[in-house]
């Protein structure tokens, strides 16, 4: 395989071609345009927001965020990740970087000492279960400001069975 570079950069330290390369990335799948991208980059990526990055030959291609977020159990809040974003290139798909990724994601996940979820469509399930994802049940979880289309599924990661058996509501946006 071609030299491949990971980093994982918080928000705030990020250089402006770089959030422009995300946001490049990110539209040739989500195709919004890049310039609706960035204008959704600097609306909700907060500062403390983590990034993880691959690199062939200083290009990137492939990209996954967590984001610093909150939730709320028996009426308190408590930080936890939320699986954002996990995009590989079309070319560079079969190179395994969103193997790379989600192995990087798992260990920043645990290093923060935090749980993380995510919300996926379910055709994709089977390839966060490879990771130790386990899908979570809608009617003890909620995301109290944002909808999401049934076709797509909650999953968690990293979360005590404490935690499990709590009504849990997550914010994505605050």
């Amino acid at each position: 395989m071609k030299e491949l570079l990971l980093k994982t950069i918080k928000t705030k330290k990020l250089k402006k071609n770089e959030i422009f390369d995300i946001c490049k990335l990110k539209n040739t799948h989500w195709k919004y345009g890049v310039k609706s991208q960035l204008n959704w980059f600097k609306k909700y990526i907060q500062d403390n927001d983590i990034h993880n990055m691959a690199y062939i030959k200083e290009r990137l291609v492939g990209y996954g965020l967590l984001r610093y977020r909150k939730f709320l159990s028996k009426k308190i809040k408590s930080n936890y990740l939320y699986f954002d974003t996990l995009i590989v290139s079309k070319n560079h798909r079969k190179l395994k970087i969103g193997h790379k990724l989600s192995l990087l994601t798992a260990k920043v996940i645990k290093k923060m000492k935090l749980h993380s979820m995510l919300i996926c469509e379910k055709k994709i399930e089977l390839f966060h279960e490879k990771y130790k994802w386990k899908k979570i049940n809608n009617k003890s979880f909620q995301i109290i400001d944002h909808k999401y289309p049934k076709k797509f599924s909650m999953m968690c990661f990293n979360q005590k069975t404490k935690i499990l058996k709590d009504k849990i509501e997550y914010s994505i946006f605050s």
